[in-house]
Formats: C-alpha cells, sequence, structure tokens
C-alpha cells in the first residue's frame, strides 16, 4: 500500500511522503510507486492497493489487480464513485464499529454507473462517468470483535442475498479479526482455510499484514535508527511466516470440496 489512512496523524505513505522528513515530495513519490510497480509487473505477479486518494488511481490504476476501500472510507460517496470506475475488483471494508451495512450500500453503489468531478487520463479536471463496477466484494475485518467466524461469515452471506448481491467475502485476517496482535494473522486465516474446506463457497481470499521482518517501529525516529525490512505501519508477520503460511494453504486447498 503505497497511501495510509491514519485514525488522527502519521506518516502517510510513500507516495506522499517518500523521504519521511515532511518534505512531501509527491512527484517523487509517484514516480517511485510506478517504478515499483512496473518493476513488479514484470515478475508476472498480480499487484493489489488500497485506493485512498481520488486522483492517484490515474497514475497507477493500469499496473493493479485488485483494490481495497477501506474502513474509514467505504461510506464516502467520493470511494464509491470512484471505485465504480475503477478496471479491476473493489472489496469494501465493513465499518470500523463491525457495521456491514456500511460495505453492502458501497457494493451496490459502486455497482451503478455515476458521473461526478475528476481527473482524466490526461491529468484535467473533467466531468467523469461510469459504467459501474459489478466485480465488489466485502471485506471482513472485524470491529468491536472479530468477524472472521463462520457465524459472522454466514451473516454476511444473508444479508449480501437480501440485497441481491453476490456472497462474495474476503477475510481480513489483521486489524479488529486479529485483535491487532499480529501474531495472530496465521490463526484467522487457517480458520478461514477451515471454512472453505468443510464446504463453504463465499469466501474468496485472504487479507494478511505482511513484511520482510516480525513487528513495526516508529516512523517518527531518526531514519538511520529505522531497522531494514520492519513496518513503520501496522505491525505484520514476517516473510518466512508468511511464505510457510501460503504453502500451507495451497497444499490445504488443493482438494477443496
Amino acid at each position: 500500500y503505497f497511501e495510509k489512512p491514519r485514525t488522527t496523524v502519521g506518516w502517510k505513505g510513500l507516495i506522499n511522503d517518500p523521504h519521511l522528513d515532511g518534505s512531501f515530495d509527491v512527484e517523487n513519490g509517484l514516480q517511485l510507486a510506478r517504478k515499483l510497480l512496473i518493476d513488479l509487473a514484470e515478475l508476472g505477479l498480480p499487484l493489489a492497493t488500497e485506493a485512498l486518494d481520488p486522483i492517484s488511481p490515474q497514475y497507477m490504476a493500469e499496473l493493479f489487480s485488485w483494490s481495497a476501500i477501506g474502513a474509514r472510507t467505504t461510506e464516502s460517496q467520493t470511494h464509491r464513485e470512484m471505485a465504480s470506475g475503477l478496471s479491476m475488483s473493489v472489496g469494501f471494508k465493513n465499518g470500523t464499529d463491525g457495521s456491514l451495512a456500511t460495505a453492502i450500500n458501497a457494493l451496490k453503489a459502486a455497482s451503478m454507473g455515476h458521473r461526478f468531478i475528476g481527473i482524466n487520463q490526461q491529468g484535467q479536471v473533467s466531468l467523469l462517468q461510469t459504467a459501474g463496477n459489478k466485480d465488489g466484494h466485502v471485506i471482513l475485518r472485524g470491529g468491536k470483535a472479530p468477524n472472521y467466524q463462520a457465524e459472522c461469515v454466514q451473516q454476511c452471506e444473508q444479508e449480501l442475498a437480501k440485497a441481491g448481491l453476490e456472497p462474495s467475502i474476503m477475510i481480513d485476517c489483521s486489524h479488529g479479526n486479529s485483535n491487532k496482535d499480529y501474531r495472530r494473522q496465521p490463526l484467522v486465516a487457517e480458520n478461514a482455510v477451515q471454512q472453505i474446506l468443510d464446504g463453504n463457497h463465499s469466501i474468496t481470499g485472504l487479507m494478511l499484514e505482511s513484511h520482510l521482518f516480525a513487528g513495526n517501529q516508529s516512523s517518527e525516529q531518526p531514519k538511520q535508527q529505522l531497522q531494514y525490512g520492519v513496518s513503520i505501519t501496522d505491525a505484520c508477520i514476517d516473510w518466512q511466516t508468511t511464505e510457510q503460511l501460503l504453502r500451507k494453504i495451497h497444499q490445504q486447498l488443493l482438494n477443496r470440496p
């Protein structure tokens, strides 16, 4: 993720402040982000992001296969309109309080066409018209309590069906579902996989917060004191844990029903 939504204030991500010094060299941030995305795309790796700023997708959208709308912005009309025009699948997180209605309403809104003021591919302020995005799904990220368990998934399926939407659900293994303890992410992932093995067909993806090394560190300290490969935002599982977990899940799902 190149853009980081903040509860209050803090480092807003590589695009916004690539030098970690408050200089906000956005032009350089966009160039760095595109270069990294192109390098990764050339490896044949599908890429995902969070669509936070409504302008930046025009700079990078063709390099992404999937996008999320975060819990703080799912209710935003601006982000629902933007999602309606993104040429990729978009996941909407449930509200920070755990409510499903926000995400389901966002799904319905984004599936329809909209007209709004935005930036065209030439960087000009324009009146944009979208066709609607039918490739949306809910991301269960927990709230006041975790909501990855089978009964919560079933409730989400029922609410989606009532709204006339396909039951497509991604499980966020972090945030409220891990009780903000990054070490619990594998437990959440394994629970979701077991639901699939038990016959669930609505769970279509998992989200993990992963980095080279485990944990996190403050971005406020001097750059020379920062540890390489350790997150400066949310705490993450390390790459060894990530690789082991993904390989285990792959083997488990080879013979899924």
